[in-house]
């Protein structure tokens, strides 16, 4: 994929910016080959995800976004869909009937041009900055395409810019890129396609938390931010240091460089 606007906001409108604004180290991208398809799957703190790991991939990629992103009224929304639209990312209705294969379509129509492919494995932005469980759709397309996959971790992009927010605060962000996983090895070990999806699923998200140094809650996002969005609370064991929750592994890692490019 060569998008003129994709180059044009990276490297003239909002890059050169956010450079200087969040200092966005990145750590691991020389693991990511030079060219052919491949998937990126990571966790989801923030909207401007969408930008800071483009910001410091040498490779152009495209993300599997919500339809929100295009479809929001009024200036801001339409500011919003200009941009995803520009630079080629792809609109999923995730409340459509059959929205999985939608995204499997998609997916793999990105793949087959050769194209890096991002997917946020929590399905939706986390509701408190901690991991959740991941959904199986990025590793069906994985399974499927036969593609090496990355687990990838955000970090403190959800402190640059809140839930809500759309002017970005000056807090440094990162990217830290893991070892690829090979999805034929959960081909042959597995008979069912879904125990496959599941058992890859769950190992990406246990990368990403040793990458990105997050709490772990075994339940879907999108259920908790349901139950606190109508005042419920969080769902029983959801809630921090809850029955349902995995401790952080460790510290983030601190690079000493503010910003590292891949080799």
């Amino acid at each position: 994929m060569n998008n003129r606007w994709y180059k044009f906001f990276k490297y003239i409108l909002i890059g050169p910016w956010l450079r200087i604004y969040n200092r966005p180290y990145y750590i691991g991208g020389e693991k990511i080959p030079q060219e052919g398809p491949a998937l990126m799957a990571s966790n989801h703190l923030a909207v401007m995800d969408h930008f800071f790991f483009p910001l410091v991939c040498r490779r152009q990629l495209t993300f599997l976004a919500k339809a929100e992103y295009f479809t929001t009224p009024g200036f801001v929304g339409g500011i919003q869909k200009f941009f995803f639209s520009s630079v080629g990312q792809v609109p999923i209705d995730r409340t459509s009937g059959d929205a999985a294969r939608d995204a499997l379509n998609a997916g793999l129509k990105v793949l087959s041009r050769g194209d890096l492919l991002g997917i946020s494995l929590e399905g939706t932005r986390s509701p408190d900055g901690r991991l959740y469980r991941g959904k199986t759709g990025a590793a069906r397309v994985a399974l499927e395409a036969g593609v090496p996959v990355f687990p990838m971790a955000m970090i403190d992009t959800e402190k640059a810019n809140p839930i809500g927010s759309w002017i970005p605060r000056p807090v440094k962000v990162g990217t830290i890129i893991g070892d690829p996983i090979d999805p034929s090895e959960y081909k042959a070990k597995y008979s069912d396609e879904y125990e496959a999806a599941r058992a890859l699923t769950d190992d990406l998200i246990k990368e990403i938390q040793k990458l990105s140094g997050q709490e772990y809650v075994d339940a879907y996002a999108t259920d908790v931010k349901k139950s606190l969005e109508a005042g419920n609370g969080y769902p029983a064991g959801t809630e921090p240091g809850g029955e349902l929750t995995v401790p952080a592994p460790g510290p983030k890692p601190t690079p000493r460089r503010w910003f590292r490019r891949a080799r």
